[in-house]
């Protein structure tokens, strides 16, 4: 039995219960599951005596509670510097780090525009021009990172932090159409054809189809 537990709602809709779970994958921790149904009073009384934020993930990890995705993110990275999760070069790593930091924060108008739906596929799409900025912003990240350090992920050859919290962007791209350069489909393709996301992805598709309302989950 894994000594970690992972607290997640949708895998079809939110994006932080991806990041969370991926990032626990690239760290190497085994951790159990806990789904919540948000739309449950029960559940969500529950999760507010576990998070007051009501934020997922949540990992519990030794006595340890982190339930933000960065705040996992350094935690594992503490616990297992070797798993590889941030570049080892220390200037390379500030990179991945601001990247990480940027998509965490911002972007609200491609979050609010294209939700998370793992189960759809547009074959075009009328993206609200407040969050062209923002994709274009996306896309300069990405420019910048996979020619400067060489592909096919973010910061070279193999997945960090970064391509953890770019990969709902990639899939809310993939769902809505979105037009993007080469480079930038390229990328797209390889997040989307790594086995960790295959796996989530398959796992999401048996998920019942009704949204969850939530503001925290875009």
């Amino acid at each position: 039995m894994a000594d970690a537990q992972l607290t997640l709602s949708s895998r079809n809709y939110s994006s932080w219960s991806l990041r969370g779970w991926l990032l626990c994958r690239l760290a190497g921790l085994a951790v159990s599951e806990k789904m919540i149904a948000l739309d449950d009073p029960d559940n969500r009384a529950e999760l507010l005596l576990l998070s007051p934020s009501v934020l997922v993930p949540r990992l519990t990890h030794e006595g340890a509670s982190v339930w933000d995705t960065l705040a996992i993110a350094e935690y594992l990275h503490e616990l297992y510097p070797q798993a590889g999760m941030y570049p080892a070069d220390r200037i390379v790593r500030a990179h991945c780090r601001s990247v990480s930091g940027e998509i965490h924060s911002g972007f609200a108008n491609l979050r609010s525009a294209l939700p998370m739906n793992l189960k759809v596929r547009h074959d075009r799409f009328p993206v609200f021009p407040g969050a062209r900025p923002d994709i274009e912003r996306v896309e300069t990240i990405w420019s910048e990172c996979l020619d400067g350090y060489g592909g096919p992920w973010l910061f070279g050859a193999s997945p960090t932090v970064a391509d953890a919290m770019f990969a709902p962007v990639v899939q809310r791209f993939l769902t809505y159409a979105v037009a993007v350069s080469p480079t930038s489909a390229a990328y797209c393709e390889t997040v989307n054809s790594w086995p960790l996301m295959r796996e989530w992805i398959n796992a999401a598709r048996r998920e019942p189809d009704e949204m969850i309302e939530l503001e925290t989950e875009f």
